[in-house]
C-alpha cells in the first residue's frame, strides 16, 4: 500500500501544480471554466503517460498528441457553443489558432472563455503535463520534471500581471505540491523494499562510514548552496513584493479603428445628402421607452425644415407625432471625447470581449433601468464601429471589441453587408428632477472632457462668457447653450462638413446669406460641446441614429449627432440643441456678433476755428471801397463756373468708378466670385432704392424682399415662384397694358445661384456666372426705372456703393 501511494504521489503533485497554474490564470477570466479546462488538460496529459508506462518511450508522445487534439477540439466546440459564436468548428479552430495569443493579451478583463482565449492555456497545460510526467515519472528525474509546471506557473503570473489581486496561498500550495513530489520521487530501488532493513547487511563498516561521510558532505554542500542562494535572491524578491508587476498587454497593440471611424462625425453630412440610403435594419424587443422621455431627448434627425411665412403660426406637434416620437429608439455608434481644435476623435482603447460585457466605468446612481434587446442587420454601413443601444451588456452573433469607458463596440474584422447580431442593452434613466441642483465633476479623471485647445476664436469665447454670466448652476448653463442654438440657427441637409474652430465660428457668426448660421447636427453638437467646455462643463459628442419606431430600416436621414454633459450622480445626460420643426430662427443679437477685424478709427480731434466777429464778417463780405480786386459780378460768375466744373468732374469720377466696380464684380475672378459680385449688385440696388437688406436674411428671404421692393404703394406683390406664376427671369419693357403686370426679374434664380456658389464654389460654371450678372443687372434696371427722375439721377451719381462693403 505504501508503495502504491508513493507511486501516485508524483503524478498527483504534477496535476495539482498544473491545476494551480490554471487557477492563477483564471483570476482574469469570467467564471471558473478556464481553471476546469486546464485541470482537465493536466489530468489527461499525466494520465496518458501513466497508462503508457510500459510502452516504448517513442510511442508515448504521438499518443499524447492525438489525445491533445481530441481534448482541444472538444474544448473549442464547447466554448464556441457556450459563447454562441457563428461558424463551424473548422473555422472556429482556424481562427483560434491564428489569433489565440494576441487576443488573449488584448482581451477585456474579465476575459470570457472563448475558443481564441482558452486554446493557448489548454495546449500549454497539456504539454507541461506531458513533459513533467515523462521526465519526472518515466525517467525518475523529479526535480528536472518540475521545470515544466514551474514555467507554466510563472507564465500564468506574468500574463495576469497587475490585473488581479495577489493570492499568496496559491503559491504556497504550489510549493507544497512541489515539495511532496521531491520527497516521494526518485530512482526506484534495485532491492526489494520488503528487505530494505537488510539493505546494508553485506557492507563492511568502512564502506558504511564512507557512505555516511559522503551523504553528510553532499547535504552540507546543498545546504550551503541553498542558504547562499537565499541570501542573494531574498532581497531581490523582497523588493519585488510591493512592486507592480509588468503588464504584457502593454506590448501588444489592441484592435484599432480606421481613420473613418476615429471621427465618424464627418460622416453626418454625407448621410444627410443621401437620406434614403439604408444603413442597417433593426428589430427591437424588450421594455418600451418610458411614457415621459427626458426633456433633453432629440426630436429628429438632420433635415431642413422650411420655416413658416411671416405671420403664419408654426405647426403644432400632433398627438400622433408625439406618440411616434415616444417610440423612437436611440442607437449609438461612437462616442467622441477628444477635441484638438480641428477634429473630434474617439480616442478610446478597444479590448477583445466575449459575449457578456462588463459595466462602464462611469455608472450613475441607482436609477430606473430597462432591458432592451435588438437584432441588427448591417446593410450599407461601413467601417468597424458596431451600432448598439447604450449600454450594451451582451452581444451574440459577432465577435466584438469593447471600450469600457464609453460603452461602445467595434468589430475588429470590419462590418460586412448582411452581418446579423443580437445585442442586449441596459438603458439607465436617472432621476432628471435632480438636474437643476446637480454639480459637474472636475479633476484629472474628467480633464479630457474639459480641455479647450488654444486658438479658439475670440468671439466664440465671448459668446460662452455672455451665456454663462446669468447662469451660475451647471444645468442652467447647459440649458442656456441648448436654447441659444435652437432659437438662432437652422438645420439644413446640404451644409458642408467641418467642425474645426474656423468652421464653428462661421456657423455661429457667418452671414446667413453666405451660408452661415446653418448646419447639420454635426455643427450643432460640436458647437454645443465646445461652448460647454468653455463654460466649465465636461462634454462629449455622440454619433448615432434615431430609429423612428425601433423596428425597421434605419436610413441616412436618421443619422444624428448630439452633445452630452457629465453630471455627478447622474452620469452622461444628452441635450438637444436642434431647433424645433417649422420654426423660424431668431436673428443673432448684435452683442453676440464678432467685432470687425479692422475697425475704422475715430476721427482725430481738430481745433475749432475762432468765432468770426461782426467786424471781421463785414470785412469779408464787403471789401474796402478803395481796395483793388475784381468786382462782385466777376467773383460770382467765376465762382459758380468753377464750382460747376468741380461737381461735374466729381460726378464723372463717381460714374467711372461705379462702372469699374461693376465690371470687376461681374467679369473678374472665378465663377463663384462673379456670382457673389452679382449678388452685391442686387443688394446695392436695394440699398439705393431705400430698401436695404437686413443682415439676418437668407438668400431666399432676400429674394422675397427684392420682389416686394418692386411693388408700388397699394399694388399687390408681383407673382413669384411660390405663387405658382410663370417662371421668372424676364424684365418688363414698359408699363403693363391690358391689365397685365410686367414679369419679375429672376431674383429667385439668382438666390439659387448664390447658394450654389457658397456651398459648392467649385461646381459653379461660367454660364451660371453670366446668368447671375444678367439677372442682377435686369433687376437693378427695373428697380431704378420705378424711381422718379431726380431719384434716378441720384441713383447714378450716388458714391455709396464705392464705400459699402464689397
Amino acid at each position: 500500500m505504501v508503495r502504491f501511494l508513493k507511486t501516485l504521489a508524483v503524478p498527483v503533485a504534477l496535476v495539482v501544480m498544473i491545476g494551480l497554474a490554471g487557477a492563477v490564470l483564471g483570476r482574469v477570466y469570467a467564471g471558473p471554466l478556464l481553471g476546469q479546462l486546464v485541470l482537465g488538460a493536466a489530468v489527461g496529459a499525466v494520465g496518458v503517460s501513466l497508462a503508457t508506462r510500459r510502452a516504448p518511450s517513442w510511442l508515448v508522445a504521438p499518443l499524447s498528441v492525438l489525445a491533445l487534439l481530441g481534448y482541444t477540439g472538444f474544448t473549442l466546440w464547447f466554448t464556441a457553443r457556450r459563447a454562441d459564436l457563428p461558424g463551424g468548428l473548422p473555422d472556429v479552430a482556424a481562427d483560434a489558432v491564428r489569433n489565440g495569443i494576441p487576443r488573449l493579451l488584448t482581451a477585456l478583463i474579465p476575459i470570457e472563455p472563448t475558443p481564441d482565449t482558452v486554446i493557448v492555456p489548454v495546449v500549454a497545460a497539456w504539454l507541461a503535463g506531458l513533459a513533467a510526467a515523462e521526465v519526472g515519472i518515466r525517467a525518475a528525474r523529479v526535480l528536472l520534471g518540475l521545470a515544466a509546471p514551474v514555467g507554466l506557473y510563472a507564465g500564468a503570473l506574468y500574463v495576469v500581471g497587475p490585473n488581479a489581486e495577489s493570492t499568496p496561498w496559491l503559491t504556497v500550495a504550489f510549493a507544497g505540491a512541489a515539495a511532496l513530489a521531491l520527497a516521494t520521487g526518485g530512482r526506484p530501488d534495485r532491492r526489494d523494499p520488503a528487505n530494505a532493513a537488510d539493505a546494508g547487511a553485506g557492507l563492511t563498516p568502512a564502506v558504511r562510514a564512507a557512505l555516511r561521510l559522503r551523504t553528510a558532505a553532499s547535504t552540507a554542500v546543498g545546504l550551503v548552496v541553498v542558504v547562499g542562494l537565499a541570501a542573494v535572491v531574498a532581497p531581490v524578491v523582497a523588493r519585488q513584493v510591493g512592486a507592480t508587476p509588468v503588464d504584457p498587454r502593454r506590448y501588444v497593440e489592441p484592435p484599432q479603428v480606421e481613420s473613418l471611424d476615429e471621427n465618424p462625425l464627418i460622416r453626418i453630412s454625407g448621410w444627410a445628402l443621401h437620406p434614403e440610403q439604408t444603413l442597417l435594419e433593426v428589430r427591437t424587443t424588450g421594455a418600451p421607452p418610458p411614457d415621459e422621455p427626458p426633456p433633453t431627448e432629440p426630436a429628429a434627425g438632420d433635415g431642413e425644415e422650411e420655416p413658416p411665412e411671416d405671420g403664419e403660426p408654426a405647426d403644432e406637434e400632433s398627438p400622433a407625432d408625439a406618440a411616434e416620437q415616444s417610440r423612437a429608439v436611440r442607437i449609438r455608434l461612437a462616442v467622441l471625447s477628444d477635441y484638438d481644435g480641428v477634429t473630434w476623435r474617439v480616442g478610446g482603447t478597444y479590448r477583445n470581449a466575449g459575449r457578456v460585457l462588463p459595466a462602464t466605468e462611469q455608472v450613475p446612481e441607482p436609477a430606473t433601468v430597462d432591458r432592451i434587446e435588438q437584432e441588427i442587420t448591417i446593410r450599407e454601413l461601413s467601417g468597424r464601429l458596431l451600432p448598439a443601444v447604450p449600454t450594451p451588456r451582451e452581444v451574440t452573433g459577432s465577435r466584438v471589441a469593447y471600450e469600457q469607458a464609453s460603452g461602445t463596440l467595434i468589430r475588429p474584422e470590419g462590418l460586412t453587408e448582411g452581418l446579423r447580431y443580437t445585442v442586449s442593452s441596459e438603458r439607465e434613466h436617472p432621476d432628471y428632477n435632480l438636474l437643476p441642483a446637480a454639480n459637474v465633476p472636475f479633476g484629472d479623471a474628467v480633464a479630457r472632457f474639459l480641455r479647450v485647445e488654444p486658438g479658439a476664436p475670440e468671439q466664440v469665447q465671448r459668446l460662452a462668457d455672455q451665456l454663462a454670466e446669468e447662469n451660475g448652476a451647471p444645468y442652467d448653463r447647459a440649458i442656456a447653450i441648448e436654447t441659444y442654438l435652437a432659437e438662432h440657427y437652422r438645420v439644413v441637409a446640404d451644409a458642408p462638413s467641418g467642425h474645426a474652430y474656423p468652421n464653428l465660428a462661421f456657423f455661429l457668426f457667418g452671414p446667413p446669406n453666405g451660408g452661415g448660421q446653418r448646419g447639420t447636427s454635426e455643427q450643432f453638437a460640436a458647437a454645443y460641446a465646445v461652448l460647454g467646455r468653455m463654460m466649465g462643463l465636461p462634454t462629449r459628442v455622440v454619433v448615432g441614429f434615431n430609429s423612428p419606431t425601433g423596428t425597421g430600416p434605419v436610413h441616412g436621414a436618421d443619422a444624428l449627432a448630439w452633445p452630452e454633459v457629465l453630471f455627478e450622480g447622474l452620469g452622461w445626460v444628452a441635450f438637444n440643441p436642434l431647433p424645433l420643426p417649422n420654426t423660424r430662427p431668431r436673428p443673432v443679437e448684435d452683442e453676440f456678433k464678432p467685432e470687425p477685424e479692422d475697425p475704422t478709427p475715430p476721427p482725430e480731434e481738430t481745433t475749432p476755428p475762432p468765432e468770426a466777429t461782426p467786424e471781421a464778417s463785414a470785412e469779408a463780405v464787403a471789401p474796402p471801397g478803395g481796395g483793388s480786386g475784381p468786382g462782385v459780378p466777376v467773383l460770382v460768375g467765376g465762382g459758380t463756373g468753377g464750382l460747376l466744373l468741380v461737381l461735374t468732374g466729381l460726378a464723372l469720377v463717381v460714374v467711372g468708378m461705379r462702372r469699374a466696380q461693376r465690371r470687376r464684380r461681374l467679369a473678374d475672378g472665378p465663377p463663384a466670385q462673379r456670382i457673389a459680385g452679382a449678388w452685391r449688385e442686387l443688394t446695392d440696388a436695394l440699398r439705393l432704392a431705400g430698401r436695404p437688406v437686413p443682415e439676418h436674411l437668407a438668400a431666399t428671404e432676400v429674394a422675397a424682399h427684392a420682389r416686394s421692393s418692386l411693388r408700388e404703394p397699394g399694388q399687390p406683390l408681383p407673382p413669384g415662384p411660390e405663387a405658382g406664376s410663370e417662371p421668372s427671369g424676364g424684365v418688363g419693357a414698359g408699363p403693363s397694358t391690358g391689365g397685365l403686370r410686367p414679369a419679375v426679374p429672376g431674383v429667385d434664380d439668382l438666390a439659387e445661384l448664390v447658394n450654389l456658389a457658397a456651398f459648392a464654389p467649385a461646381v459653379a460654371t461660367d454660364e451660371q456666372a453670366r446668368r447671375a450678372a444678367e439677372l442682377a443687372l435686369a433687376y437693378a434696371a427695373e428697380l431704378r426705372a420705378k424711381r422718379s427722375w431726380w431719384r434716378r439721377m441720384v441713383w447714378s451719381l450716388h458714391p455709396g456703393p464705392l464705400r459699402w462693403r464689397d
